[in-house]
């Protein structure tokens, strides 16, 4: 069956909307009608190789849908279930699975080698961006990337629940793990920043700064969560810390992935203080710290994968927040767009506008 996709080429090439021929899902896979996905940083990275992963490529992996056929053996998910994508499910068996670490599994992307579909008017074979393909109509995955989606929350919110929000959630709770009553600041008001200022509000956070370059972004970000916004400037630091009676903030979350951004959340950070690193950077953006500054200050500087989320565990947890009110996925969603509009929402997120973009199909 042919669907419409937004496809990757080659690394740095534009993406191309195209048909596509899924198979029919064989044993152990699950074909789901997508309703919805979201436009993330990491679609970026792997479009540019920061992040380096098969070619050509559907690419997408944050998205909800209804599954409208499985294959022999699937007991996870049947016709007509609504389901949240996980991109990275946990093999359960390797050294990083055995300590809990699900976040670090060192097989959660084996199936982005594998041939997801092939285009239709060359024949040529496609690979899933990361696993489930997302920025297309329909996908087929193994069963081990579909959960549940939790009652009550619309697929076009579930869609965010998949990595933006889990990614958000699990800094601040998870990696950082922020209490109640300290400071927090946050660097990038994205999708993933977004959703860690409300993450932070949860928590209990009693001063919330956020920093990003964009002035437009102050409303988005109050709303959200924050109860301090600043410019980002070569003075960003200095006005966190007074902000905070001189000290710094007890955590900083960076979400953006550069140098100068890890290097400033550091610096922002109070003696004893934790930086979770969130953003997705490259090889070239080298951060340096003197041995003298690591014992003075004696903070913690912590990389955060997928938010140290484990999906089972943490969508239920979610779904709560939620229905009680107090996180809202659509408030990180500034634009819906159409599958034709991913090109242009990518330029959007390299200009650093906009929260997150959701593909609506």
């Amino acid at each position: 069956m042919a669907v419409r996709a937004a496809v990757l080429p080659a690394v740095d090439a534009p993406l191309e909307i195209t048909g596509i021929d899924l198979p029919e899902p064989g044993p152990g896979r699950v074909r789901v009608r997508l309703a919805a996905a979201g436009v993330c940083h990491s679609d970026l990275s792997l479009s540019n190789g920061t992040m380096r992963l098969p070619v050509p490529a559907v690419l997408g992996h944050e998205g909800a849908g209804t599954v409208v056929a499985v294959g022999e053996g699937v007991t996870r998910a049947a016709p007509g279930d609504r389901v949240v994508l996980n991109w990275a499910p946990s093999c359960g068996a390797c050294p990083a699975c055995a300590r809990g670490e699900v976040w670090l599994c060192a097989n959660a992307l084996a199936g982005a080698a594998e041939v997801h579909a092939r285009r239709t008017d060359d024949g040529t074979d496609l690979y899933p961006g990361l696993n489930v393909a997302a920025f297309a109509e329909e996908t087929v995955v193994p069963e081990s990337c579909v959960l549940p989606a939790p009652d009550g929350v619309p697929l076009t919110d579930a869609a965010l629940l998949g990595c933006a929000v889990l990614t958000g959630y699990g800094a601040v709770h998870h990696s950082a793990r922020v209490r109640s009553g300290e400071t927090v600041a946050v660097f990038g008001v994205g999708g993933v920043g977004l959703a860690a200022l409300q993450s932070a509000r949860i928590a209990g956070a009693s001063t919330v700064v956020a920093v990003d370059v964009s002035p437009e972004k102050e409303e988005l970000a109050r709303s959200a969560g924050a109860t301090e916004y600043l410019v980002a400037s070569d003075t960003t630091a200095r006005q966190v810390r007074a902000l905070t009676g001189k000290e710094g903030v007890d955590v900083a979350v960076e979400c953006v992935g550069r140098a100068t951004t890890i290097r400033t959340a550091w610096e922002s950070t109070r003696r004893g203080g934790r930086t979770t690193v969130v953003g997705i950077g490259g090889k070239d953006q080298q951060v340096t710290f003197n041995a003298l500054e690591i014992f003075h200050w004696g903070r913690t500087l912590s990389g955060c994968v997928y938010g140290n989320s484990d999906p089972a565990r943490d969508l239920p947890v979610l779904a709560e927040h939620i229905r009680a009110g107090r996180l809202d996925p659509g408030a990180l969603v500034t634009e819906r767009i159409a599958l034709d509009d991913i090109p242009a929402a990518f330029d959007s997120m390299t200009a650093g506008k906009g929260g997150r973009a959701l593909v609506v199909y």
